[in-house]
């Protein structure tokens, strides 16, 4: 966070001018919290200007910009103030140690038909709930990026849970990104929105299809996780603005190298397991049942537990 000194973008720090600037932030390099952690002659080749400048560049940026420290006890203060919303599965709650926590991000990934957009609707719905009852009582932002948005099984969860179904529907503000830019560009833009429709939940289905859809081969694997990690950092960054859940599907890819076990791994790599705050995997069992499994969790061990998706959601 920049302080008072005049030096607030790229252009300010000395020896930076306009293009010395736009070739940083195509590399990457955007912020003064990122000039300030960089290397002189990495700095100095990137954006043309001698070693001599990029120190005091650098110098200038560290002195722009400051860390905020706080206790471990003012954090556990901020924790006592974090929100949960239920999934409609008291065991599945317990598992993950009592819901959906705000402030964070929840990554539930799968094949195909396992649920997992089954229960991004119930928590569409849950979370328009009274506290009492596993809610937040707000809205929710839902980015639809494979067009599995289904008002109808909305409206027979909101039965259910005893709400109005046309009033849960309102609530539920609908994005049908067909591209990355416009996923990426829905949450740049979400600040307004978010404060004017109180949304205390956000869900993206699926995170990866696009990026994975348009950026093919390895050739593009670095500009992919690029934009997939500035991505998720938006996400992380709403999350704690606004002190709302983040709720995100991911996509599998078998993993040829593993020779026991299952093989099925999450894309998006190390970028986005290391972002989510909460990872549960989800796979089929008989009939309506599906098996859900703790991956990684800060507060919670690994641990499985069994839900059943049925008409009128989630259940135990």
């Amino acid at each position: 966070m920049a302080k008072e000194k005049g030096v607030r973008e790229l252009e300010d720090l000395p020896g930076i001018g306009p293009t010395s600037a736009e070739k940083l932030r195509a590399a990457g390099i955007d912020t003064l919290d990122k000039v300030a952690v960089s290397f002189p002659a990495n700095l100095s080749e990137i954006s043309g200007i001698s070693a001599e400048k990029a120190k005091e560049a650098i110098t200038a940026a560290q002195e722009a910009t400051t860390v905020n420290y706080e206790t471990a006890g003012a954090i556990l203060k901020k924790r006592s103030d974090l929100g949960m919303i239920s999934t409609g599965s008291k065991d599945l709650d317990e598992l993950i140690g009592g819901g959906i926590e705000t402030d964070a991000i929840t990554e539930v990934y799968g094949r195909f038909a396992s649920g997992k957009s089954q229960i991004g609707f119930q928590l569409a719905v849950n979370v328009q709930l009274p506290r009492k009852d596993g809610g937040l009582e707000g809205g929710v932002l839902f980015v639809d990026t494979e067009g599995t948005f289904r008002p109808e099984r909305i409206e027979s969860m909101a039965k259910k849970a005893g709400l109005n179904p046309e009033k849960a529907l309102e609530n539920i503000v609908v994005v049908r990104a067909m591209s990355t830019e416009q996923q990426m560009l829905t949450l740049e833009r979400s600040d307004k929105l978010i404060q004017e429709k109180n949304i205390k939940l956000i869900i993206i289905d699926s995170l990866t299809s696009l990026f994975r859809s348009e950026f093919l081969g390895r050739g593009a694997l670095n500009e992919r996780q690029q934009k997939l990690n500035s991505h998720i950092h938006r996400l992380a960054m709403l999350a704690n603005k606004y002190n709302l859940a983040v709720y995100v599907t991911n996509q599998v890819m078998d993993n040829p190298g593993l020779m026991f076990g299952d093989p099925t791994t999450p894309i998006g790599g190390n970028i986005l397991a290391h972002a989510a705050t909460t990872m549960l995997y989800l796979r089929k069992s008989k009939e309506e049942k599906r098996i859900v499994r703790l991956v990684d969790s800060p507060l919670k061990q690994e641990g499985e537990c069994i839900i059943k998706i049925t008409p009128d959601g989630i259940k135990d």
